[in-house]
């Protein structure tokens, strides 16, 4: 199989390229990415040399390049997105010019060639679930910020494409994702390195929003078995189960690093925040099998000692627009 990915120099496009290159060597990936905020050429060292594995720098908007590409493939898979909310607050429109303009880009070349298009959205899209139970993919998209609203609008293109033209593709909204290599501005990584810089670890609101995390290899494991089952026309949720407010993942951390709590400093919430994401992924284990593999805890501690011990990594990201305690009130 031939694989076109874009984005996958990100936090999750490499996982799912490592991980892919790891379960099915004999696939083949061509990698494109723009390597913008977000995503580090570093992430992807260990299989640079692979020999079915190719990098191509450029834009997802790039129609002709992705054209060329998407011909030679089997399979696009877009994880290229302006994903942090923060940042969209500050200056939404690199967040349109990507995340939906790049996504009808590569809408097109999969039209053009037939190919089946995998779309990696979020959970964000249907809004708070501050007063419901968990989302279900028949509900409506209500989203909150620019990120959101962009990441909704890419869904509802991709579905009017396989509507109005019969394009083969798939939708994934996937919960929160952590894990090595993701990038310091989010909230796990950034309470890591706060803290081992001894400084105070932001929470936004007192910490009371509550957030499902998966382990990123648990969401790319799901894209792959998506690939093999799942079923062109159809949206799927993933998640694992895993509901936990900021303040008590903050705490987590802090107590593996043993750090103070003391640490912890409220600041002013940002603006339209989701009091709580909550979905509901019954749909993708009765339609393929998967289910999520790992532990919350032990994973958590496995990501914290990773960033303990590749400051190489991160040092280098980590400059104070990135950790600034509301990065929203940053001109980007």
């Amino acid at each position: 199989m031939k694989l076109l990915v874009c984005g996958g120099v990100g936090f999750i496009g490499s996982a799912f390229v490592r991980n892919h290159l790891k379960i099915k060597p004999k696939d083949a990936i061509t990698n494109l990415d723009n390597l913008t905020i977000g995503s580090n050429i570093q992430n992807l060292k260990e299989i640079e040399n692979n020999q079915n594995y190719k990098f191509i720098k450029d834009d997802i908007r790039n129609q002709e390049t992705i054209s060329n590409i998407a011909k030679e493939s089997d399979v696009i898979v877009n994880f290229a997105a302006e994903t942090h909310v923060d940042r969209s607050i500050s200056n939404p429109k690199p967040f349109v010019e990507t995340n939906v303009l790049g996504t009808y880009s590569v809408l097109e070349s999969a039209r053009k060639h037939d190919k089946l298009f995998i779309h990696v959205s979020t959970d964000e899209i249907y809004g708070d679930a501050e007063n419901k139970e968990s989302f279900t993919e028949h509900d409506i998209l209500k989203p909150s910020n620019p990120y959101s609203a962009t990441k909704a609008s890419a869904d509802l293109l991709v579905e009017s494409y396989h509507r109005t033209y019969g394009i083969k593709c798939i939708t994934t909204r996937c919960t929160n994702n952590f894990g090595p290599f993701q990038f310091p501005e989010k909230l796990i990584p950034k309470t890591i390195i706060r803290a081992s810089k001894n400084l105070r670890v932001p929470l936004y609101g007192g910490g009371s929003q509550v957030r499902s995390w998966i382990y990123v290899l648990d969401h790319v494991e799901a894209i792959d078995t998506l690939i093999e089952k799942g079923k062109s026309g159809e949206t799927y949720n993933i998640t694992a189960w895993n509901e936990i407010t900021n303040r008590i993942i903050v705490e987590k951390i802090l107590n593996l690093m043993k750090k103070p709590q003391d640490l912890i400093e409220n600041v002013g919430d940002r603006p339209g925040h989701d009091k709580r994401y909550s979905i509901d992924a019954s749909k993708i284990i009765k339609a393929t099998g998967w289910k999520p593999r790992y532990q919350f805890d032990q994973a958590l501690q496995e990501t914290v000692s990773w960033y303990q011990k590749n400051h190489d990594w991160w040092e280098p990201l980590a400059d104070e627009k990135t950790l600034h305690p509301q990065p929203w009130t940053v001109n980007w």
